[in-house]
C-alpha cells in the first residue's frame, strides 16, 4: 500500500502538539544516524545541508549542534505548519546557520541548490518512487557530499499488519541498497529492531495517533472492530513488559561518487551491520 500523502500530511499536522512527547523511537533513530555520520566521517565540515522531513525539528537541532561549520540549513516537510516549529526553535536556541523552510513533497519540490550534506530520518519510507527520488538527491549533492538517511523496513509495525492485514509497502534493505548504489558510494548499511511496550493495545493506537504515523487509511475504528483488535493483539503480542510494537529502522550513509574526500579513500571501509 502506498501512502495517501494528503492524509499523511493531515495526520502529522494533527499530531504537532503531541509528536515529541511520543516519538521515542524517532528520536533514537535520529541520534543513531547522526552518530554514524560522525563516526564514519569525523572530518567533514559541510557549509550547506538539507534535511528532508524535519517535522517539529527533533533532528534539526541535533544537526546544528553537530555541524558548527554550517552556514545554511534548508529543511523541508510535507506539513507547512512545521515551519513555525523550526523558526521558533532556531530563534530560541540562537542557531548560527541561516535556516530556510521548503514546504512541500520532496518528490516534486524544486530544490534551489546543491548541498554538502543531505539528511533524512524516519521519512523516506513514505515516498512513492524511491529510485527517482534517489536520482534527484544525487543531482542536488555537491561532489564529495554526504547522504545520510534512515527509514523503516518490512518488519515495521509487523504486529499491526498481522492483525489488520494492512500496512505501508516497505522496501527491503537489499532493495534500498541496490537503488542507492546506482547513484552513490555506500559507506554504511545497517538495520535494527526497536520495540516499545504498552499497557494495552489501545495505548498502541494512541501512540500511533500521537506521532502522526496512522496516516494510511481513513477507516474509522468502530467499537466492535476495536474490541476484536484489542483481544487479538493481547492474545498474540503480550509480554511480561506489556504488549509490544516493533519498529524496523534501516540506516544508510553514502557519498557522491564524483569526488571522494582524501580521508575517505584512506580510512573508511564499507561497513554492513545487521542487528536485531
Amino acid at each position: 500500500m502506498n501512502a495517501d500523502k494528503t492524509l499523511v500530511s493531515r495526520r502529522f499536522e494533527q499530531a504537532l502538539e503531541t509528536y515529541e512527547g511520543h516519538a521515542q523511537v524517532q528520536a533514537l533513530v535520529a541520534d543513531a544516524l547522526l552518530r554514524d555520520v560522525q563516526r564514519i566521517l569525523p572530518d567533514i565540515h559541510p557549509s550547506s545541508a538539507l534535511e528532508i522531513g524535519c517535522c517539529t525539528g527533533l533532528m534539526t537541532e541535533k544537526i546544528v549542534a553537530q555541524h558548527a561549520s554550517l552556514t545554511h540549513l534548508a529543511v523541508c516537510d510535507l506539513v507547512s505548519s512545521f515551519q513555525r516549529c523550526i523558526y521558533e526553535r532556531s530563534q530560541a536556541q540562537g542557531w548560527q546557520p541561516q535556516v530556510s523552510f521548503l514546504a512541500g513533497d520532496i518528490e516534486t519540490l524544486n530544490l534551489p541548490k546543491r548541498y554538502d550534506l543531505i539528511l533524512s530520518s524516519s521519512t523516506l519510507h513514505w515516498v512513492h518512487d524511491f529510485p527517482r527520488l534517489t536520482a534527484k538527491l544525487g543531482r542536488h549533492l555537491n561532489p564529495g557530499g554526504v547522504l545520510a538517511i534512515s527509514l523503516y523496513g518490512p518488519d515495521n509495525f509487523e504486529e499491526i499488519r498481522e492483525i489488520t492485514g494492512t500496512g505501508l509497502t516497505y522496501r527491503s534493505i537489499t532493495e534500498l541498497s541496490d537503488i542507492l548504489g546506482q547513484f552513490f558510494q555506500l559507506l554504511l548499511i545497517k538495520e535494527r529492531k526497536e520495540q516499545l511496550f504498552f499497557a494495552d493495545p489501545l495505548a498502541v493506537l494512541r501512540h500511533l495517533q500521537a506521532t502522526g504515523v496512522n496516516g494510511l487509511t481513513k477507516q474509522v475504528w468502530r467499537k466492535g472492530r476495536l474490541s476484536d483488535f484489542a483481544k487479538e493483539y493481547t492474545k498474540r503480542f503480550s509480554t511480561a513488559e506489556g504488549v509490544v510494537l516493533t519498529y524496523h529502522p534501516l540506516y544508510f550513509v553514502a557519498t557522491s561518487p564524483e569526488v571522494l574526500h582524501a580521508s575517505l579513500s584512506s580510512s573508511v571501509n564499507f561497513k554492513q551491520c545487521s542487528t536485531t
